[in-house]
């Protein structure tokens, strides 16, 4: 084969000009600090270092969401403690200030707890600071409690909204007011024990409990005392249904009266024709026990049904309670999700830091091989190009 002067030029020149491009390379390596300057120098690691890149911003993203409900979580949790201070004041004030109240002592407790009942109100319209209600469920925008010609009435819905703080994880970062404040069942949470109005004895109904669930019918029942002689008995009478249950039992202060299911006892003396109801218990909310009770102080003559209004406070303190619990939970998973995120985040940028950074020492090494490659392609270029048969002539 003939190897013409031309071929020659052509072949060193463009073997110089890889070599020199590979160098440049290197530098430019050596220079930035990464490897991967363009994808042909390793296209499965630029495919892989893509697909990391991807992860890493949706687990960027998943922290900055979990900072947000963070946020917005701790706003709810000290919003629902302070509710619950609200509530155990206002219990304590009941209890302290008693039955026997002048007018004015009457009027002056009905200020001071009203008072306390708006800031209730407040404190359940509460935003997250960006003009979010915390307790509107889905209806962020929505005013969730207002006081209508009605009562106090909820305008949110029973939805929660959730933020997304991990790929399997989603947590609740409002809660819905209804649930809170107004789904609360009166007595204790199955039936009520209520004290007629017209009662003129000291006998006074405890709460109750539920001692055969089996046996509990939903039904209305009526407790009637008959004094005759010195002796106290009742008589347990299904209103529902119109059906006597039982007819001169011997009353005991403090003693169980037990039927269908229920129980409870009445301490105190009732008087002949006193009467105590037994109704299933219904949604009373904490609002409504509240302001029922200021307009009892408001009225003279009205009858100040303090162990009921505490035990319907006692079920709303409760209802705060569980809301408190529910929002502390998904602050506990909200942190071990930012501790499992920030450990991912870490691995990404190692993995990242593997595939594109350069090696140092490995980088200085070739580029050392390649100037010396290049300066002798240079020289023996400059030798052959310099051969001809006149040298010899």
């Amino acid at each position: 084969m003939r190897i013409s002067t031309s071929m020659i030029y052509d072949i060193n020149v463009a073997t110089m000009n890889q070599q020199q491009a590979a160098l440049m390379q290197t530098q430019q390596q050596l220079a930035t600090g990464v490897r991967l300057i363009n994808p042909s120098i390793d296209p499965a690691a630029a495919a892989q270092a893509l697909a990391v890149t991807q992860a890493n911003a949706t687990n960027t993203q998943y922290a900055a969401n979990s900072t947000t409900a963070q946020g917005t979580l701790s706003i709810m949790g000290t919003t629902l403690q302070s509710v619950t201070s609200s509530l155990q004041s206002i219990r304590s004030q009941m209890i302290s200030a008693g039955t026997n109240l002048t007018t004015n002592q009457r009027q002056s407790l009905a200020t001071s707890l009203n008072g306390q009942l708006q800031q209730l109100v407040s404190l359940a319209n509460s935003t997250d600071g960006t003009g979010n209600y915390l307790f509107s469920g889905f209806q962020a925008k929505t005013q969730p409690i207002s006081n209508t010609a009605a009562g106090y009435a909820y305008f949110g819905d029973s939805g929660q909204t959730k933020t997304q703080v991990s790929s399997s994880l989603q947590v609740g970062t409002t809660l819905s007011g209804a649930d809170i404040f107004m789904r609360v069942k009166n007595g204790n949470g199955t039936f009520v024990t209520q004290a007629a109005a017209t009662n003129t004895g000291t006998g006074v109904a405890s709460q109750g409990s539920v001692v055969n669930p089996a046996l509990l019918t939903g039904n209305n029942y009526s407790v009637a005392f008959s004094v005759a002689a010195g002796s106290t008995t009742y008589s347990v009478t299904n209103t529902s249904t119109g059906t006597v249950l039982s007819t001169g039992n011997a009353y005991v202060g403090g003693q169980a009266i037990s039927f269908d299911g229920m129980q409870f006892n009445i301490q105190g003396a009732p008087a002949n024709g006193d009467t105590f109801t037994v109704a299933p218990s219904s949604n009373v909310s904490i609002f409504k026990t509240i302001s029922d009770f200021v307009t009892a102080l408001n009225t003279p003559a009205a009858t100040l049904n303090i162990a009921n209004t505490v035990n319907n406070l006692d079920a709303g303190i409760s209802s705060v309670s569980n809301a408190e619990a529910i929002v502390g939970t998904n602050l506990n998973l909200i942190t071990a999700a930012q501790a499992t995120g920030s450990s991912l985040g870490l691995n990404y940028q190692q993995t990242l830091s593997q595939l594109q950074d350069t090696n140092f020492a490995q980088a200085a090494t070739t580029l050392a091989q390649q100037q010396l490659a290049l300066q002798a392609a240079q020289k023996s270029f400059v030798q052959v190009s310099g051969l001809s048969l006149f040298t010899y002539m």
